[in-house]
């Protein structure tokens, strides 16, 4: 700890002072031109698709991410990438079937949606259940890794503090400012952290005389591999193909603190852009996050732990001044997956419990409610985020706990959105049994009684989930009423040229085919 607080300079520190100046007077920028609840839970629905694809990476990319990317690669290899280069796969199925049918809707959170198809019940209990995993699980973790990583340069700093630093300083401009302000602050942690990252990977390659076949002849024999055997522990390649995308379904085409900013959008053509720029960029991190943690094998040998790798990394290659760049870089993502959380669960409770369909609420009461339970949500994690670090391997479980609650949810959001035949009743009695099944096959799997790695349990339980869904419709709980047609995916309107008047450059089902062949790409050259 000592080695590592000891590279921090005043430089470093000035960088990071400065960044969080910044982020400060965009809060404030953005808060005095909030007024309603609309600008603050979708920015006026104004947003670009610029700056919803750099939101979109920059709220995904948490402190745990890039330490626990880099760390991996460093332990055990870099297959654990696919969780980021694969979230196009659902990124697609967001910009060509579920942005169309939301932005026709004009829903505000996506359990609306569920409504809409479904019910009110049905949305209700995917709400509660997103709020809960999103402060809990999402808001509080980030702080707790947040206030882990600061002790670590810090190490006089109270882990409480520094959790409450943190939480304090996202959730205000989060409360005030709302969605915009997440997003405009999210756009220069997004390039921040691209920046950061990409000067580290440049380093450490450069450490290697730039030779990747001296970085592979030093690596542990498939170490570059992606597609592992069926008995790997990490990532098994059933899990690659066919479970990690579909827990990637439940993250980017139904978590309210992710397809918020496409909500947002000043049009269906920006939020289509916008979800595809965000798939792009998610296949960036292998080479700026992962493939360094691979260096570090030979470059750093002999770290006690894997989670060490990027902070002394940073501390060790990086000169003075750029350290301080990437320590904001990790502020970035800190904040950035706070201030999201904490904006996306107060919309959910306004918009989901407070709302009722015959009891409206005035545009700036809603920003009133709103702001007070993000600020009410941000003390929760405050108070949760210290105390995981008494929960040790629990907290890893919770993680594996989204396998429980994805696969059902892919079923009835996937299943609503291309077929007239599957019912309320159907969607309902899916979710409550799946999930009961769920809950049965995570004890198994803890106590070792299930075989199966939760990827590829992910991917057998959301096939179960579809069948299930179909078979009740067809049968025990037939429809009773068709869905409105808005309501129903049409392929020859979600792939329509991007502006109606021109192609070219701009033609979103250009970056479609781009984001495929990126994704094949990585596939075929670390397969």
């Amino acid at each position: 700890m000592e080695s590592v607080q000891a590279n921090i300079t005043a430089l470093d520190i000035a960088v990071i002072v400065g960044y969080l100046l910044v982020v400060l007077v965009i809060g404030i920028w953005v808060s005095v031109r909030t007024k309603t609840g609309e600008d603050l839970f979708l920015g006026g629905r104004s947003l670009a698709w610029g700056a919803i694809g750099f939101s979109l990476f920059a709220s995904n990319i948490s402190t745990t991410t890039i330490i626990g990317l880099t760390g991996s690669a460093y332990a055990t290899g870099i297959a654990s990438s696919a969780f980021e280069w694969m979230s196009g796969i659902p990124l697609l199925m967001l910009a060509f079937i579920f942005a169309p049918l939301y932005l026709k809707a004009k829903v505000t959170t996506t359990p609306e949606w569920l409504d809409c198809r479904y019910s009110r019940r049905v949305r209700l209990y995917f709400s509660a259940l997103t709020i809960f995993f999103t402060v809990v699980v999402e808001t509080a973790g980030g702080l707790y890794a947040g206030g882990v990583v600061l002790t670590t340069f810090f190490p006089d700093v109270p882990l409480w503090a520094s959790c409450l630093a943190i939480g304090m300083f996202a959730g205000g401009y989060a409360a005030s400012g709302g969605l915009k302000a997440v997003v405009y602050t999210d756009v220069l942690q997004a390039i921040i952290l691209l920046v950061g990252c990409s000067i580290t990977a440049f380093l450490m390659f450069r450490s290697l005389d730039f030779s990747w076949a001296a970085m592979r002849d030093a690596l542990p024999e498939g170490h570059l591999d992606l597609v592992k055997p069926m008995d790997d522990p990490s990532l098994p390649w059933p899990g690659l193909f066919l479970g990690v995308w579909m827990l990637g379904f439940w993250y980017w085409v139904t978590n309210q603190y992710v397809v918020q900013r496409v909500l947002g959008a000043r049009s269906l053509q920006d939020a289509q852009r916008g979800a595809l720029l965000g798939g792009l960029l998610k296949c960036v991190p292998l080479f700026i996050m992962v493939l360094p943690g691979a260096m570090a094998v030979p470059l750093l040998p002999d770290l006690p732990e894997q989670d060490m790798v990027f902070p002394v990394m940073i501390t060790q290659i990086l000169p003075a001044g750029l350290t301080g760049l990437v320590l904001a870089g990790l502020v970035a993502a800190i904040m950035s997956t706070v201030d999201s959380t904490l904006n996306s669960s107060s919309t959910l409770v306004v918009h989901d419990f407070v709302t009722k369909p015959a009891e409206p609420v005035e545009p700036t009461v809603a920003r009133k409610y709103g702001s007070i339970c993000t600020l009410v949500f941000m003390i929760m994690a405050v108070l949760v985020a210290p105390l995981i670090q008494y929960a040790g391997g629990i907290w890893s479980y919770l993680q594996q706990a989204f396998s429980i609650i994805v696969p059902p949810i892919v079923a009835i959001y996937f299943l609503g959105a291309v077929s007239r035949r599957v019912s309320e009743r159907s969607a309902f009695a899916t979710l409550i049994t799946m999930h009961a099944l769920g809950v049965v096959l995570f004890a198994l799997g803890q106590t070792g009684v299930w075989p199966l790695h939760y990827t590829v349990t992910a991917g057998v339980m959301t096939i179960a989930s579809c069948l299930l869904h179909l078979s009740l419709s067809a049968t025990v709980y037939p429809s009773r009423e068709a869905p409105e047609e808005m309501l129903i995916w049409k392929p020859a309107a979600a792939f329509s040229k991007a502006d109606g008047t021109t192609s070219g450059l701009l033609d979103v089902r250009l970056w479609g085919l781009v984001l495929l062949a990126m994704m094949a790409a990585i596939l075929f050259a670390f397969w």
